[in-house]
């Protein structure tokens, strides 16, 4: 029967430490892959609110020209109006008899 081959502790000491070794960065790689997956996901979550309040702010904004462009035109429509009002007053105001105002349209019936 063969002896049995002895293995020097130093060798079984360098093996175990190799094999600590390997699972320790394995943990560490896996557990870096963990965190990198966790600040990607946060960072999604983080980029599509923001894109959601931009879209909202850019929204309420287009609203807002909206009713600006709106406000703006009635504003015009009513400086004119009043432009024509002043000026038929001034008209009135300058004339010396009643002959001289204008002609209101007639009402139909």
């Amino acid at each position: 029967m063969p002896a049995a081959k002895q293995i020097e502790p130093d060798t079984i000491n360098k093996s175990l430490e190799t094999d600590i070794e390997k699972n320790a960065y394995e943990v560490n790689r896996a557990s870096d892959e963990m965190a990198a997956n966790t600040i990607a996901t946060l960072l999604r979550r983080v980029c599509e609110a923001s894109t959601y309040e931009i879209d909202n702010l850019i929204g309420e904004l287009r609203g807002l020209r909206e009713k600006l462009e709106t406000d703006c035109d009635h504003l015009e429509s009513d400086i004119a109006e009043h432009a024509k009002l002043s000026q038929a007053v001034m008209q009135l105001a300058g004339s010396d008899s009643v002959e001289d105002l204008p002609r209101a349209p007639r009402i139909s019936q």
